[in-house]
């Protein structure tokens, strides 16, 4: 097969469109408090629309993929931008008053569907339309430039914010309304096939990892012994319990547990669940650090992102090549290793606070750049990996693994870091406020106002001003003496990818399948309807 130039065009597309996705990741939490003050949005209120995001894309991935093979990729793409781009613009329009925070929240949960219908649709066209021996490049293009938007996103939010907030969500409608004329065009469409859609095991996986990202996104706020998250995780992982043994009985399963079987599809998620969780984490805890312990702005913390995606760019690029080449167990391997080295330096790094913050060149630049590289190196080559071994060209619903893995480890990695960072900080904060006249009350409403549990304010006005400025050198010195924490976390996390990597059968994926035995895969799957 070939590589046209619309399928180069329809990359183009994609990445524009899933650039979307990303880009909100960041540029929403950021822009929280403007929209929470312009709205008169309660807290609760405000991280539920942050929240409620990544649990509707994390419970509908899976269906997303599903309906994609069964569909048509290039349909259900089409079908994900625009609702993407109709729900962005509803997120703009959103009225303040009573109103305000269930249109928010309704329309941020119908963003994060549009996403999860669009993403797995999204790899399946660019997987169809690379051959096998540029798909590893094509991939790797992807998947860096739709990841550097992430870093675009706090840039972009400070300089959209100036003029209206609303403006985080409008600018999405253009890039829809180009995406979506781009991927009509030079997309591929895809034969659709007679095949059912499990749509009770669907509500199951839906709910079970609802409530199993919802139960990790409030252990930090409400505590892990809160009845409420850890009946969530209960509930969460016994409803996966109960969809596993579904798709074992149903004969058109939401997923074929049968491409488990294979050891590197096992290792690929497994690798993308263990990178995540230091993936992800990084942009919540770089941004905190850079406005708490750096006092950046929200718009210069964007720099310590920019500084990882240099990292990660270069190495995608690098490891793409030597994925084509090699296979995939070189590059976890070797991206594992320099991502636990990045962030153990990193986190040795991080309590230096004499240096110049607001420059690009600093002693902590290289440490970051180094942790971009490491997950850029392995990244896109698991994924690209994954869909290779694709069962009967189920590109959308392996896709979808992949991609509910890396929510899922986003979200376990900032639960465990953010009650390790927060349990240090409590104990750092209460002996440095004791220090210089202040309570343990005082030193509490800091650790929550630094964690977003509390926008209160606190005693420390009665003061001297001496006093005050030494109590907010202890908050810069004391998060910095925290966050190190995470971050060794990451190495810890980015090792175990290592280690998956040595498991790693040796050489590249099975080759390509031709035309004609692509065609008798569809045609036996339709046979068992």
């Amino acid at each position: 097969m070939k590589t046209s130039s619309a399928s180069r065009l329809a990359l183009i597309g994609l990445i524009l469109a899933v650039s979307m996705t990303t880009i909100d990741q960041t540029i929403v939490a950021l822009s929280a408090p403007t929209i929470q003050q312009n709205l008169g949005l309660s807290h609760d209120g405000m991280q539920w629309a942050v929240n409620v995001y990544l649990l509707t894309t994390a419970a509908f991935f899976l269906l997303g993929g599903r309906v994609a093979d069964v569909f048509g990729h290039k349909r259900m793409a089409l079908i994900g931008i625009a609702g993407f781009g109709i729900t962005s613009l509803l997120c703009g329009l959103a009225p303040a008053g009573d109103g305000a925070e269930a249109w928010l929240v309704a329309a941020r949960a119908l963003q994060g569907v549009s996403g999860a219908i669009m993403f797995p649709a999204a790899i399946g066209i660019v997987v169809e339309g690379f051959a096998r021996a540029s798909r590893g490049r094509a991939m790797a293009i992807f998947f860096a430039i739709t990841g550097a938007m992430t870093a675009l996103g706090p840039i972009a939010g400070g300089y959209l914010t100036v003029w209206t907030w609303r403006a985080i969500f409008w600018v999405n409608v253009p890039i829809a309304i180009a995406a979506f004329v781009i991927v009509a065009i030079a997309a591929r469409p895809s034969v659709p096939r007679r095949e059912r859609i499990d749509w009770l095991g669907a509500v199951i996986v839906a709910f079970g990892m609802s409530a199993i990202v919802f139960g990790l996104q409030q252990a930090s706020p409400w505590g892990w012994d809160d009845p409420s998250v850890y009946g969530s995780l209960i509930a969460g992982v016994l409803l996966i319990a109960l969809f596993i043994v579904r798709q074992r009985r149903v004969a058109q399963p939401l997923v074929q547990l049968a491409a488990f079987r294979d050891r590197g599809f096992t290792l690929s998620t497994l690798a993308t669940l263990f990178s995540s969780i230091a993936f992800i984490s990084t942009f919540f805890f770089l941004s905190v650090y850079g406005q708490v312990s750096l006092q950046l702005s929200a718009l210069d913390t964007g720099l310590l992102f920019l500084k990882f995606f240099i990292g990660f760019v270069i190495a995608s690029r690098i490891g793409s090549v030597r994925f084509d080449k090699h296979g995939a167990r070189g590059v976890v391997i070797l991206g594992g290793l320099v991502g636990a080295a990045g962030f153990a330096w990193l986190a040795s790094s991080v309590t230096n606070l004499n240096i110049q913050a607001g420059s690009f060149f600093n002693a902590q630049t290289m440490p970051i750049v180094v942790a971009g590289a490491g997950i850029g190196l392995m990244f896109s080559a698991v994924s690209t990996d994954a869909v290779n071994r694709a069962i009967g060209a189920s590109y959308g619903e392996v896709t979808a693994i992949s991609q509910t893995m890396k929510n899922f480890g986003g979200a376990l990695g900032l639960a465990v870091f953010t009650t390790i960072v927060t349990s240090r900080l409590t104990d750092l904060l209460t002996a440095s406020f004791a220090k210089l006249g202040a309570g343990p009350a005082d030193a509490q409403r800091a650790v929550d106002q630094i964690s977003g549990a509390s926008g209160g304010g606190s005693s420390l006005s009665a003061l001297p001003q001496a006093v005050r400025d030494q109590i907010m050198h202890a908050v810069q010195t004391d998060y910095a003496s925290s966050v190190q924490w995470a971050f060794i976390g990451m190495a810890v996390a980015m090792a175990i990818v290592a280690v998956l990597g040595f498991f790693y059968p040796a050489g590249r994926s099975s080759a390509e399948p031709d035309e004609a035995a692509a065609a008798a895969a569809d045609s036996d799957r339709a046979a068992t309807v």
